[in-house]
């Protein structure tokens, strides 16, 4: 077709297309955004292909999952006549003909060497075999995902391999072996003075960016892919101009000829700088994280790199690869680490107690410090990654020691399988204050022992699962897609190293009760859990229920020495420990009682919604009648600082 017939079908093509309310709210948005385009396809007999499609297919290496190309396979379906692991197995044949497939084990051999993996990531392979049997089902909007499919398929699978865990922390005084190793490797390096100013200029960028009203819309004009460019282009230039205002030198010496791609490995730091900082402080960058990860995620597409001539992602700085670079590994399996990161607490000890401690943790810094450094490793740099496992172990004090706690409480005030009296019966039963699940004492037990032991372990491995998280929504292989989940549009993505790896935590987490109550489904890439990013947005916020209420308990017997506060305790609840019994047995009924969602099958006992029913309990506490009892104790809301 010449230029002269394209332009004269032009005006055709562009009368066919109206701008109407019908139009702009249906599913056919590149008909409005590229109009033509198919018309276009038909034409050159071939259709073409978008940044954000499926365009690799490459043989499946022998021995290994044909879905995610880098697992062993240990599942053979019959009617596919393909080989899965167990996890692929379980999301292929959830729903549709294929959840009527039957598989058979593989017996275990060594797969053959697998070739190197395009970052590692789990790349969907095209099943021509079954693509009839599943028509209208999507591997990525699943509207009508059913727990109890998830269920079933679980049930007929044989156990899953265990990654082994860390195990305890080790003690001071004994052998720390390889245990400061493994946890390295997650844990990211604190940020130094100077890398701090550069996070303030990065959260100031985004804070006035509007990169996701944007480009998570239906455009009109330019392409979705020049938007994002010049979307990150305007933000660089905003960061470039901050820079320069707050370092007159440094900003000369950088921009003097506006070249992004000559400062790239810049642009990358400071966008480092934001994700590090991110994941050991999750309470901060409330508003401004989501913006830089999507900024980022669709930098990682190759359609966008070539535009923008430059990548702005970069791995994330850890102990593990700092120590690693320096050949100094050395310090992590020192038995003085266990001295120079544990964390001092000074709840019920002398002040010369804690002084003494204080004192000996500085010696084993400098110690440690003094003895690792290193040609381009100073000891300084020594004492960040100390530092940073500190921090890390903070970070569990503040999120896991809460679950521990109220395990503890659970087992302190109620038995396992019978009420003692009806105060301490935890028994709901479905329509009856709001709950949706029916439960007897026995069963409601087990159900929350086994919730608070999931949500232990899983900030257990917080940071690991972040690192996962990060490498789901940054993979360069597995697009995602803007959907109306019913929450307004979300970018739908699967993320299969966090599931997988959400599996294991939550098949230790079986092992550790004995028993499942319960559904054992998780919610991931679905109109429940769009992406990774609002899963470990999610689970993040546990210790905001946990933590206030913790700290309401312990300040009970505190707040009731004062003898006007005692006797209203005494008149409204007879005495403090039935004050704590009541709130107890309130928030392990009804805050784990499958309420809170947006409708009635969305809610339940699936991983999930153990969650929804803990947010839904805090969001009624102002209706409870011992809500006073948590304002004297000096609660000001669980989005407040404890």
């Amino acid at each position: 077709m010449t230029p002269e017939e394209d332009a004269s079908q032009q005006p055709e093509v562009r009368e066919s297309i109206k701008f109407s309310l019908e139009n702009i709210l249906g599913d056919d948005h590149d008909a409005l955004e590229h109009p033509g385009l198919k018309q276009q396809e038909l034409d050159s007999g071939s259709t073409a292909k978008g940044w954000d499609e499926e365009s690799v297919n490459r043989p499946t290496v022998d021995g290994y999952c044909v879905e995610c190309e880098d697992q062993p396979a240990q599942l053979r379906c019959n009617e596919c006549q393909d080989d899965y692991c167990e996890v692929c197995y379980a999301a292929q044949h959830r729903k549709g003909m294929r959840k009527k497939h039957a598989a058979k084990p593989i017996i275990a051999k060594p797969p053959k060497p697998h070739p190197p993996s395009r970052n590692e990531e789990s790349v969907p392979a095209d099943d021509e075999r079954c693509k009839n049997e599943e028509a209208d089902s999507s591997d990525v909007d699943m509207t009508d995902d059913s727990d109890a499919e998830l269920d079933e398929i679980g049930a007929r699978l044989p156990a899953a391999p265990m990654i082994e865990g860390l195990g305890a922390q080790p003690t001071i005084g004994s052998k720390v072996g390889e245990w400061f190793v493994e946890r390295a490797k997650y844990i990211p390096l604190r940020l130094s003075l100077g890398e701090r100013k550069y996070l303030r200029l990065l959260d100031a960028a985004l804070q006035v960016s509007e990169y996701t009203d944007k480009i998570d819309t239906i455009g009109f004009g330019l392409s979705k892919a020049k938007r994002i460019v010049l979307q990150i282009r305007e933000l660089c230039a905003i960061l470039s101009g901050l820079v320069l205002s707050a370092d007159y030198k440094l900003g000369q010496s950088l921009f003097t000829d506006r070249d992004f791609q000559r400062n790239e490995e810049f642009y990358q730091d400071i966008f480092e700088l934001g994700r590090r900082h991110k994941i050991m402080n999750p309470d901060k960058m409330r508003t401004t994280y989501g913006k830089l990860i999507y900024l980022l995620q669709d930098s990682q597409s190759p359609e966008v790199k070539d535009m923008l001539n430059f990548t702005c992602v970069k791995p994330i700085t850890t102990v593990y690869s700092v120590l690693e670079e320096h050949d100094a590994l050395g310090l992590l399996r020192d038995d003085l680490i266990t001295v120079a990161t544990k964390e001092i607490e000074s709840d019920g000890r002398s002040r010369r107690d804690v002084q003494k401690d204080i004192k000996s943790k500085e010696r084993a810094i400098e110690m440690l410090s003094a003895r690792y450094q290193r040609v381009g490793l100073s000891q300084e740099q020594v004492r960040q990654c100390l530092y940073s496992i500190g921090d890390n172990h903070a970070f569990l004090r503040t999120n896991r020691d809460p679950c521990d706690r109220m395990i503890t409480y659970l087992k302190q005030y109620y038995h396992a399988t019978q009420a003692k009296d009806p105060k301490r019966s935890l028994a709901i039963r479905s329509g009856k204050g709001g709950a949706r699940l029916s439960h007897d004492h026995a069963k409601q037990y087990a159900y929350v022992l086994q919730s608070l032991t999931l949500w232990r372990e899983i900030l257990h491995d917080m940071f690991r699962l972040w690192s996962l998280t990060e490498q789901d929504l940054l993979s360069e292989t597995v697009p995602y897609r803007l959907r109306d989940t019913g929450q307004g549009l979300n970018r739908v993505q699967a993320a299969p190293k966090t599931l997988r790896m959400m599996y294991t935590i939550l098949q230790r987490a079986q092992q550790s009760v004995g028993s499942w109550v319960g559904s054992s489904a998780i919610h991931m890439g679905d109109h429940n859990v769009p992406n990774a990013l609002m899963f470990i947005d999610k689970y993040s916020q546990i210790y905001r229920i946990l933590l206030p209420i913790c700290n309401t308990l312990r300040q009970i017997p505190i707040v009731a020495e004062k003898p006007a506060l005692r006797s209203y305790i005494d008149d409204e609840f007879g005495s403090t420990e039935n004050c704590i019994l009541e709130i107890l047995t309130d928030f392990f009924r009804h805050g784990f009682d499958g309420s809170g969602a947006d409708n009635f099958f969305d809610a339940g006992s699936c991983i999930d919604g153990r969650l929804t029913s803990a947010w839904n309990w805090c969001a009624q506490l102002e209706k409870k009648r011992y809500f006073p009892v948590f304002l004297l104790a000096g609660f000001v809301g669980f989005d407040g600082e404890w």
